[in-house]
């Protein structure tokens, strides 16, 4: 447990060292200008990163597709079930994909390592990857139909260069291409750069941010939903599949992460309540420090 707390604790000194920088620096600091920097350019090395650091194995694929399963059947309940209960088209596309897009690389892959070991990595890389895709299709479409149309919102997927740096990157791989020392280290040094970059603009948007002003019934929806109820259905489903049980263990651990900074990133890109979005990460990042116990435990019975 201590290596859980450990792996938790060392990824959220740069959320502190964020908050404490926009604190000392106040608007000397612009946000949006990291934001763009970090989705359009630095992103995509961690997305050459991470797909090809290691070969993708095709045996490898009933994770991420058990996983993919889980939040498409979820998706469609948010999609009614939100519609039902937000009017305002900002907190309708906040409640119905945030809770879904949770912080499975960042945190998911150091934690699975901390609970399983090092025999989780190729399955948490894929599950990161299908949440990749995730967060700038269904994620992007969402935070964009906030602010604009249908058409619109699906052309700002297609011009994200992450989605076309994934689609290049997951080629190259199956094609077998391992690149060199020298190209690695680059792709590493901009991969840390975005992780790091991506945690510490978390803390930049936690300045401010009052938690008091955020709709109850939003905080509510999405809490429960993402810790309540994708936990049920997640564990319902995974309980009944004849599947190895480290693998039913990390999807799970995986579905429990809780909400991604790129929900921010996302929110402040297409102007969707990001100060909501921070506090609602914030939020389910401090809940997780005590679920993840619970979440833990409840593998025995998998």
């Amino acid at each position: 447990m201590s290596s859980i707390i450990f792996s938790i604790l060392s990824i959220y000194i740069f959320i502190v060292i964020g908050f404490i920088a926009k604190l000392s620096f106040k608007e000397k600091i612009d946000d949006k200008t990291i934001n763009l920097i970090n989705i359009y350019f630095l992103q995509v090395f961690l997305t050459f990163w991470g797909l090809l650091i290691r070969p993708i194995d095709i045996t490898l694929l009933y994770a991420p597709s058990i996983y993919l399963g889980i939040v498409l059947i979820l998706l469609l309940v948010s999609i009614f079930v939100a519609k039902k209960l937000f009017s305002s088209p900002k907190e309708y596309s906040i409640a119905t994909v945030a809770a879904i897009i949770g912080n499975t690389g960042n945190l998911g892959i150091p934690i699975n390592i901390a609970i399983f070991g090092e025999e989780s990595i190729p399955y948490t890389t894929v599950v990161n990857l299908v949440n990749v895709f995730v967060v700038y299709t269904v994620g992007v479409f969402y935070y964009s139909r906030s602010t604009y149309d249908i058409k619109t919102s699906l052309f700002n997927i297609i011009k994200l260069p992450i989605l076309w740096a994934s689609i290049i990157a997951i080629l190259l791989s199956i094609y077998g291409y391992k690149p060199s020392g020298a190209i690695a280290n680059m792709l590493m040094m901009g991969a840390y750069a975005s992780m790091t970059m991506q945690l510490f603009l978390f803390g930049i948007y936690l300045y401010g941010t009052k938690i008091k002003e955020v709709s109850k019934s939003l905080i509510i929806w999405v809490i429960t939903f993402k810790f309540i109820l994708l936990p049920l259905i997640a564990f319902i489903v995974l309980y009944f599949l004849e599947l190895d049980s480290m693998i039913k263990g990390i999807i799970f651990i995986e579905l429990m992460m809780p909400l991604a900074v790129a929900n921010v990133n996302l929110a402040s890109l297409y102007d969707c309540k990001p100060k909501v979005v921070t506090a609602l990460v914030f939020i389910s990042s401090i809940i997780f420090l005590g679920v993840i116990f619970i979440a833990v435990k409840a593998l025995e019975y998998l």
